[in-house]
Formats: C-alpha cells, sequence, structure tokens
C-alpha cells in the first residue's frame, strides 16, 4: 500500500516562500507521474501541476505558472512544491498524489486519475 506524507507546509507572509516535500513509501515511486493539488476552505480541490514519471518534463496550471516548481528525486521517492511569492489566496491545505496509471506520457488534472494521497499539509499566507 502506498503512503505518501507531505511536509513543509506553515505560516508565510505574502511574498514569501515555501518548499513542501512528498516522501512516498513505494518501491515503484519511479514509475508514476506524481502531482499536487490544493483545497481551500470551502472550495474543491484543484489541481496545481504534475511531474513525469521520470521528471524529465512537467506542467504547471496557468493559475499558478511562473511562482510554482513542481520536482521530484526517484532516488529518494520525494517530489517537491517550490512555491514563490505567496499569495493570501495560496491559503489551503496542499496534497501530493500520484497518478492511477504507471508510465503514462500523458499528465492527468482529474482528482479520479489519482490512486494515493497524502493526508495534506496546511499552507497560511497571511500578514
Amino acid at each position: 500500500q502506498v503512503q505518501l506524507v507531505e511536509s513543509g507546509g506553515g505560516l508565510v507572509q505574502p511574498g514569501g516562500s515555501l518548499r513542501l516535500s512528498c516522501a512516498a513509501s513505494v518501491d515503484t515511486f519511479a514509475l508514476y507521474h506524481m502531482a499536487w493539488f490544493r483545497q481551500a476552505p470551502g472550495k474543491e480541490r484543484e489541481f496545481l501541476a504534475a511531474i513525469h514519471w521520470s521528471g524529465r518534463s512537467d506542467y504547471v496550471t496557468h493559475s499558478v505558472k511562473g511562482r510554482f516548481f513542481i520536482s521530484r528525486d526517484n532516488g529518494k521517492n520525494t517530489v517537491s512544491l517550490q512555491m514563490n511569492i505567496l499569495k493570501p489566496e495560496d491559503t489551503a491545505v496542499y496534497y501530493c498524489a500520484m497518478a492511477k496509471e504507471r508510465l503514462t506520457e500523458t499528465f492527468r488534472m482529474r482528482i479520479t486519475d489519482y490512486a494515493a494521497w497524502g493526508q495534506g499539509t496546511q499552507v497560511t499566507v497571511s500578514s
């Protein structure tokens, strides 16, 4: 059973940065796309970014493109989300997720395309 554990959330001032990490306890980590989502209070869970199983490409949604960057280390079974120039509207619980399909070339953005989820880490952007 896959376990994903996020870390790195916290309180940050507007304009600041945070780096979230997600550690996966599965030997086949390098075979799956990984993604980050977030969910703000009263809102649906929102796709942010996905990274190819090899790490050679990624896709970042338009609303955070240029501020958020996804990366992975297959040797350490980790995926990270670097978040810069944070805004109050970035306040949410952030989740990492592992895709259902292995060795695919297609980035997926629907919640139902992901089989495993972390417990989430809270990010609060406030002065």
